[in-house]
C-alpha cells in the first residue's frame, strides 16, 4: 500500500465490465432446458445458474470458503440484483430506450482494446460467456446506463443552499490541523488481486505485465488523456478506482513514512501528475488535485464546495436509485422461489445452494 486510505464516499452506476455483463446475461435468451428457476419477473425466468456464474466471480478460487448460511445469504442478495435488472430492462422497453448498433460496436471495442484476441477469449470463458452472447450483453448494460441516466441522474440537482447547510453540520471535518494534499492514484499492481475493480476489469497479474501496463497508462496520460478516466477504466485500488483516482485529502505527516513519496507529492504542483513509482507490490502514478493550508477550510474554497457537491450529489443518486427500483418492482409480478425455500427450511437452510 502506497498510500495511507482516505475519506471516501462513491456511488457507482453498472459499470460496463464482464462481471457485470455476466450478471445480466441471459435473462431471457437462452434454452431453458433443464435449467432450475429460482426467480421470476412477471412471465421471464431468472436461472440458478446465472446467479452461482455471478457468485463464482464474487468468490473466487482461492478464496475462503463461506459456511453454507453465507453463500445462501450472497445468493440470495444476487438473485435480488438479477430480478431489478429485469425488472429495468423490462421497464427500458417500456419506455423505448433503445441502444444503436455502432453504440453496442464502440463498447465492445473498448472491452476489448486492453486484450490479445487469447486473453479476450479466457476472460469471456471465466465469466461464463460466449463471444456470441457478448453484443446482446453489452446492449442490455447500455439499455440499463440509458434508463438511470435519463430517469436518475438527469433530475439530480444540488442548491449552494445544501451545500452551505452541510458544511455548518461538518464544519469540525473541514478544519485541516495541518497541511493536506488532495490527490488521485492509477495503481498497478504486480500481482492477480480479485478485489481490483475498474470499468475494464483489467488486472495485470506479474510483475512484467504490470509494468507494461503502467508504462502505457503513462504514455497515455503523458498524449492528454484525462487522469480520473484512465484511473476508473484501468487502476486496480478497489478503493479509488472508480471515483478516478481520487482519494481524498491527505495529511502532510501521513507521508513521513514514505519520503520518497513525500518529495513527490510536495514537488508537484496543482494539476499535475508524478512519474511512475515502483514499489514491492507494483506501480503507482499520483496527480495532485489541491493543496490546504492549516487552519478551518473556507465554504468559498472551490475544492470545498466540490467535495460537498459530489457528496451530496452521491447520496441523493443512490436514494433515488434505490426507490425508484423498489416502484418498478411494485408493479411487476415477482416470485422469489429461493427465498420460498429458505424460509420454509427455517433453522435448517437448504444447503449451499
Amino acid at each position: 500500500m502506497l498510500f495511507p486510505s482516505g475519506f471516501q464516499r462513491r456511488f457507482c452506476l453498472l459499470a460496463f465490465t464482464f462481471a457485470a455483463l455476466a450478471q445480466i446475461a441471459g435473462c431471457n435468451r437462452q434454452n431453458a432446458a433443464g435449467r432450475e428457476v429460482w426467480a421470476k419477473v412477471d412471465d421471464t425466468p431468472i436461472y440458478r445458474d446465472q446467479v452461482e456464474r455471478a457468485y463464482r466471480e464474487r468468490v473466487p478460487d482461492g478464496a475462503e470458503a463461506p459456511s453454507a448460511e453465507e453463500a445462501l445469504n450472497l445468493k440470495l442478495k444476487i438473485l435480488g440484483e438479477l430480478i431489478n435488472n429485469q425488472i429495468l430492462l423490462a421497464h427500458a422497453a417500456h419506455a423505448q430506450i433503445t441502444v444503436s448498433k455502432a453504440d453496442v460496436d464502440t463498447q465492445l471495442a473498448k472491452l476489448k482494446s486492453p486484450y490479445s484476441e487469447e486473453e479476450f477469449q479466457k476472460k469471456l470463458s471465466d465469466q461464463g460467456l460466449t463471444a456470441a452472447d457478448l453484443p446482446q450483453q453489452v446492449h442490455d448494460s447500455l439499455i440499463i446506463n440509458r434508463l438511470i441516466n435519463k430517469e436518475i441522474a438527469s433530475r439530480l440537482a444540488v442548491t449552494d443552499a445544501e451545500i452551505a447547510r452541510y458544511y455548518e453540520h461538518n464544519k469540525a471535518s473541514f478544519d485541516a490541523p495541518e497541511t493536506e494534499y488532495h490527490l488521485a492514484q492509477i495503481e498497478v499492481t504486480s500481482f492477480a488481486n480479485p478485489a481490483a475493480r475498474n470499468l475494464k476489469n483489467d488486472d495485470a497479474t506479474k510483475m512484467a505485465t504490470a509494468e507494461r501496463k503502467i508504462q502505457a497508462l503513462y504514455a497515455r496520460l503523458q498524449r492528454g488523456a484525462d487522469f480520473a478516466t484512465v484511473a476508473q477504466q484501468y487502476s486496480e485500488d478497489p478503493k479509488t478506482a472508480f471515483g478516478g483516482g481520487d482519494m481524498g485529502f491527505i495529511s502532510a505527516s501521513s507521508l513521513d513514512s514514505n519520503p520518497q513519496l513525500k518529495r513527490t507529492v510536495t514537488a508537484l504542483k496543482a494539476g499535475e501528475i508524478s512519474g511512475i513509482i515502483r514499489t514491492s507490490s507494483g506501480f503507482h502514478i499520483i496527480k495532485l488535485l489541491g493543496r490546504t493550508d492549516p487552519g478551518q477550510m473556507k465554504l468559498s474554497d472551490p475544492q470545498v464546495q466540490s467535495a460537498i457537491r459530489r457528496t451530496l450529489m452521491n447520496d441523493k443518486e443512490e436514494l433515488l436509485k434505490a426507490a425508484y427500483i423498489e416502484q418498478l418492482r411494485n408493479r411487476a409480478k415477482v416470485v422469489n422461489y429461493l427465498a420460498e425455500r429458505i424460509v420454509a427450511a427455517g433453522s435448517n437452510p437448504p444447503g449451499n445452494q
